[in-house]
């Protein structure tokens, strides 16, 4: 495989950078995650990160080099990781659970599939045309296509920040899944947060991906949104990846790009970004916590990744 990557994120306006993004990668298939901390609720940025770590790992063991089952892992990690979250709540006494939204994306034999729940977003581009949009698992969403409510009105609407999916929640998750979508060289594929698209309308993330590399799209995008929203300004953060192909040869000269054509057999590359808080802040959970959190559920991984190979 050969594609461009990049990843970035921004605090905002806020205290915590609550969001998270990463990927993983063997020999034939990649695997892309991006997660919002609930700010609503308590310590949303656990929430998130736990949700990446389940996700990388349980790819780590089923991508052997790639994921025989991808609908299936995608469902089964999303669970997994909601069922992390929950334990994390129940071994820390905490008040209210904390949640996530998730959104991510498999990508092998040129390729892609992809899921989410909540209002963390991808977008599917080629030639400048969107052909795919995940559906935000929110209030207004669900006026627009009841005909209730205008699209004009997702990023003003009093109930835009209404969700009805998440990880973390008492109820189960409802996860969204895609078709397998076929990829050509040139396909853009972009993972969001709603800091950024609940300020740049689509039309001008069209326009970004489709001018610039990823590698300058990403940082202008973030920083068009985070100076349009000021002081008010939410996490903000993207993972773009543009497709070249199953088999392309290695590209010199671009740090950006990645080839796994010489990557050894049953390696796996992962990329998980960390993010502090506001300068001066000390963050608000303990590393130590999350590790102990994601190692008691490798056992029942391991479980999971049996039915899943």
């Amino acid at each position: 495989m050969q594609f461009s990557v990049y990843q970035q994120s921004h605090i905002g306006g806020r205290k915590v950078n609550q969001d998270r993004m990463g990927y993983s990668y063997t020999r034939e298939a990649l695997l892309l995650v991006l997660a919002d901390g609930m700010g609503g609720h308590q310590r949303g940025e656990v929430a998130a990160t736990i949700a990446l770590q389940t996700m990388s790992t349980l790819f780590r063991n089923v991508a052997t080099p790639w994921v025989k089952k991808p609908e299936r892992f995608l469902e089964e990690a999303f669970m997994q990781a909601h069922e992390a979250i929950q334990r994390y709540a129940r071994e820390h006494a905490m008040p209210d659970n904390p949640r996530t939204t998730i959104v991510a994306c498999l990508v092998q034999h040129n390729c892609a599939v992809w899921a989410h729940c909540g209002d963390s977003r991808l977008y599917w581009l080629r030639r400048g045309q969107i052909l795919a949009r995940t559906r935000d698992h929110s209030h207004i969403e669900h006026l627009i296509a009841k005909g209730l409510a205008d699209p004009g009105e997702r990023n003003t609407h009093p109930d835009r920040n209404k969700l009805y999916s998440c990880l973390g929640a008492s109820a189960p998750p409802r996860v969204e899944l895609s078709r397998q979508a076929s990829l050509e060289p040139g396909d853009v594929l972009l993972l969001c947060s709603d800091g950024l698209w609940g300020v740049l309308p689509d039309t001008e993330i069209v326009h970004q991906l489709s001018t610039h590399t990823i590698v300058q799209a990403v940082p202008d995008m973030i920083g068009m949104a985070t100076a349009i929203a000021g002081q008010r300004a939410d996490n903000t953060t993207a993972l773009a990846i543009q497709w070249q192909g199953a088999h392309d040869a290695p590209s010199a000269g671009d740090d950006s790009m990645v080839s796994t054509l010489m990557l050894p057999e049953g390696e796996v590359t992962t990329r998980l970004a960390e993010h502090p808080a506001a300068a001066g802040m000390a963050d608000d959970f303990d590393d130590d916590d999350i590790e102990k959190a994601i190692a008691e559920i490798r056992d029942a991984i391991e479980k999971s990744s049996q039915l899943l190979k």
